[in-house]
């Protein structure tokens, strides 16, 4: 209920800094959805059943390629951003988004990041907007999830540091789900929900979907996919796939060395 009257079937709230948390609910859901974080009736709103995924790294990934730039030098975040903005979408350059493991789909602590396709032209405005790319397949590769398990996504709202910060981020994210992505208004949405749920405890409100409807925090910002850019993206992202099939089956392997 953090956000609004929006929260229903179909709706995907996707919390964005370090890390994400993305929340779903449904109804009637009679079986458990494997591969997820977590399934708890009336955990999100009363009635309905609370799903969640998310992925382990998301900011943590650009503060880390910060970090590793700045070693010997002096770089920011705004300033890899403002270049990598200027790039158009390089086909070859694909990176996978595992550098603290995955959450979702199957959690998987073992699994590691990579960077497939360097050259000795590649710049770190260019490996960093791949970066970029990893973290919104990653949250496809949950989109594509929840529906390949009965739980179609329709509607995407985004709250969080990033989600109000990064508007190139938001922008690659709607391109590669090829879905709108709506910026949740509030800068502190979970303590509204928090505030929601007490003004229907203090009897201020019948109901939560009553009180949502009230004291929603609306939408700031909507992020809408570019056709062209989309259909690059689809194709990139089934080579993030295949990468990322290659990697869990080098990480599944022994190690080397261990004979």
């Amino acid at each position: 209920g953090a956000v609004g009257a929006g929260i229903r079937e179909g709706t995907l709230v996707k919390i964005i800094g370090t890390s994400t948390c993305d929340i779903a609910v449904a109804r009637d859901l009679q079986r458990n959805i494997r591969g997820i974080c977590g399934q708890v009736a009336g955990s999100v709103v009363p009635g309905m059943i609370g799903l969640e995924a998310g992925q382990s790294a998301f900011g943590d990934i650009y503060d880390w390629f910060k970090r590793f730039l700045n070693y010997y030098g002096k770089v920011s975040l705004a300033e890899l951003e403002k270049e990598a903005s200027l790039l158009e979408v390089d086909p070859e350059l694909v990176a996978l988004d595992w550098h603290n493991g995955r959450r979702t789909p199957f959690a998987n602590a073992l699994l590691r990041g990579a960077i497939n396709g360097l050259t000795l032209g590649s710049t770190p405005p260019m490996v960093y907007r791949a970066l970029v790319e990893a973290t919104a397949f990653g949250s496809k590769k949950i989109t594509d999830h929840y529906a390949e398990c009965g739980i179609p996504v329709d509607t995407i709202i985004a709250s969080g540091g990033i989600a109000k910060k990064s508007p190139l981020v938001m922008q690659i994210c709607a391109d590669v789900l090829n879905k709108p992505i709506q910026i949740a208004e509030s800068e502190q949405t979970c303590a509204l929900g928090a505030g929601i749920f007490a003004a229907v405890a203090a009897g201020c409100y019948a109901n939560v979907p009553e009180a949502m409807a009230q004291m929603s925090s609306g939408i700031s910002a909507e992020y809408r996919p570019d056709p062209r850019r989309s259909a690059v993206y689809a194709e990139k992202y089934r080579r993030y796939c295949a990468l990322g099939a290659a990697a869990e089956s080098l990480t599944a392997s022994p190690a080397l060395g261990a004979e």
